[in-house]
């Protein structure tokens, strides 16, 4: 018995230390992911595979020997919660690096089964500070992953826990940091609030969030404008940067409102996880438990030992691969969008979105509208030696040093290059020029907005919520708050109707160009047209344009959206039959009043 029981005590003992093992191997692979390159493809998969698989292995040994561990080592439940917080970091950082919005769904499986079996419960008993830091900072990124999921419900549910947290960390340590944790709630109430622009209401008057219904989803075979395909449209978008620099605009976590819309926009729809969540996350004696045979990991990510030896793909996704950059300093902006160009495939083309406020020169007669017309300001940091204060190009030969020219784009367009640009001095990139015949074109924000909205930039720009989400947009500058859900779906028809007409007539201005040489239709647009993505931002464009052009508060031209190469105005931008259908959408939400007529018979 002495001998058996000896055998057993050596046996957990293994159990033991092969567990504190694993934990230091985690932590030492985890910590090395701040160290890996934020750019390019290839650099940092494997390291990622390689922790993916340490903490699989953690996972399971954790789950198959939890009664020797609890027994033995201690193992408390917020220590279990912290693996499984981890894991749920490791998705959504995987998701970032690959645009895969599956990945979302699993880190969102992991941190809604934290809160399910409540591994944080006991944090506020065990008299530690650093660990209620730590929930609270489980409860900030579980809240990011439920924003870009549209799980809007659950965002204010856990928004309301995490204020209680906070009052409980502030009242029982008093600590140094209790007002940026303020800063992190008013910064994601603010966002709520904005991110709402026009309430969807279900017929008992409560909002709701709609996934399918092209309110500023992300693409889904719903949502996909049609085209008459032709051999002419010859490129797939691949590569997008998304930079967020406009100061006076509601952030949380390093997402301004516009990176929050346009990163959705450019994305499809993710499927739900094929793994049920108590089969995910499995905890010894709970109802809803898994046995150790059968708890798992959800599906493996690439360079990871179980994809290679399973050849695991499923729910691969062929979203285009994105970088967003929060005010970026010039220097990181140029090795990303350097980055980019360079991982771009052959019949690839890079995306360059940029939301950021004007950088104004003041030179009055200018030769070189690559440098000499101002840009857009990437960043309020200061290299070092920088006096302290920015001066906006006052003095002669001294211009911004974070500020991105037009000329700065200059060698990108050596490759298909599609720019947005979302900003008060837009216009002054419509003079790129093609110095290398690849396909380029430029959509350019209204630099004026009526003053009546100027107090409402906070909430994001109104010219990236049309490219977003049309019909929200068209809300938005008719004052319309809120909307029931089925008169919704009947103003969404309009939208669709529209975005239809206007496939078809692009599609007709198309043939006129390559097929009889009118000059109608710069054949930039034609070979960007193919792309799901590229031909849903080109003809919500067209919607914006047409809109405004409609609405009597916008009147300037400064005042309406510009595009480079110009589309065609008669054949396409102001045919009668695309103002006729915003009209009847107009009616339809019982805001003709807020439109003109112009030419356009009813």
């Amino acid at each position: 018995m002495v001998i058996m029981a000896s055998t057993q005590e050596e046996q957990d003992r293994k159990i033991v230390l092969e567990f504190i093992h694993l934990l230091e191997k985690s932590k030492q692979l985890f910590n090395g992911l701040r160290d890996l390159p934020q750019y390019g493809h290839r650099q940092w998969q494997a390291y990622f595979g390689r922790t993916f698989d340490v903490y699989t292995k953690l996972w399971k040994f954790q789950q198959q020997h939890r009664m020797v561990l609890d027994s033995q080592y201690g193992l408390k439940r917020w220590q279990i919660g912290e693996v499984a917080s981890k894991i749920g970091q490791l998705y959504y950082h995987y998701y970032l690096r690959t645009s895969e919005t599956n990945y979302l769904n699993e880190a969102y499986s992991f941190y809604a089964a934290i809160r399910g079996r409540a591994y944080y419960s006991r944090a506020n008993k065990e008299d530690r500070p650093d660990l209620m830091v730590k929930k609270l900072r489980y409860y900030a990124r579980f809240i990011v992953v439920c924003l870009l999921l549209k799980k809007m419900k659950l965002v204010r549910e856990l928004v309301m826990e995490l204020e209680r947290q906070i009052q409980e960390y502030v009242s029982a340590y008093e600590p140094d940091d209790q007002l940026e944790w303020q800063l992190v709630l008013d910064e994601i109430k603010g966002f709520i609030k904005a991110e709402s622009a026009v309430a969807v209401l279900h017929a008992d008057s409560n909002p709701i969030v709609l996934s399918h219904s092209g309110s500023g989803s992300r693409l889904s075979p719903l949502t996909t404008p049609p085209c008459e395909r032709s051999p002419h449209m010859t490129l797939s978008l691949q590569e997008i940067l998304i930079v967020g620099s406009a100061c006076d605009q509601a952030k949380f976590s390093e997402l301004t409102m516009d990176m929050f819309r346009m990163l959705q926009t450019l994305e499809r729809e993710p499927t739900e996880s094929a793994h049920p969540l108590a089969h995910i996350i499995g905890v010894h004696g709970g109802p809803h438990d898994s046995s150790p045979a059968t708890a798992r990991m959800p599906y493996s990510v690439p360079g990871s030992k179980s994809y290679l030896e399973n050849g695991d793909r499923r729910h691969i996704r062929d979203n285009p691969h994105k970088y967003l950059l929060y005010k970026p300093t010039l220097s990181q902006l140029m090795v990303f969008l350097s980055s980019g160009f360079k991982e771009l495939p052959v019949g690839g083309a890079l995306l360059l979105y940029m939301s950021a406020d004007g950088c104004f020169s003041t030179t009055k007669h200018p030769q070189d509208y690559g440098y000499e017309l101002g840009g857009l300001a990437t960043s309020m940091k200061r290299e070092a030696g920088d006096s302290g204060v920015i001066v906006r190009n006052k003095g002669i030969g001294f211009k911004e040093p974070h500020c991105l020219y037009p000329g700065d784009l200059y060698p990108y367009t050596r490759r298909p290059l599609f720019i947005i640009i979302d900003s008060d001095n837009s216009f002054v990139f419509q003079h790129i020029p093609r110095y290398f015949g690849q396909p380029l074109v430029i959509l350019m924000s209204p630099q004026d907005i009526p003053p009546n909205f100027a107090d409402l930039q906070h909430h994001g720009s109104l010219f990236t919520l049309f490219l977003h989400s049309p019909l929200t947009a068209l809300c938005f500058i008719c004052n319309v708050g809120d909307v029931a859900i089925n008169h919704w779906e009947r103003c969404q028809g309009y939208v669709d109707r529209f975005i239809t007409e206007a496939s078809r007539l692009f599609s007709r201005c198309r043939v006129d160009d390559i097929e009889q040489g009118s000059g109608i239709m710069d054949s930039s647009y034609v070979q960007f047209f193919g792309d799901d993505f590229l031909r849903t931002l080109i003809l919500r464009f067209v919607f914006c344009d047409v809109t405004l052009r409609l609405h009597r508060g916008f009147r300037g031209r400064h005042q309406r959206p510009r595009c480079e190469p110009p589309l065609p105005t008669l054949e396409l931008l102001e045919h009668p039959s695309l103002g006729h259908i915003v009209l009847q959408l107009a009616s339809c939400l019982d805001v003709r009043g807020c439109f003109t007529e112009a030419d356009i018979q009813d």
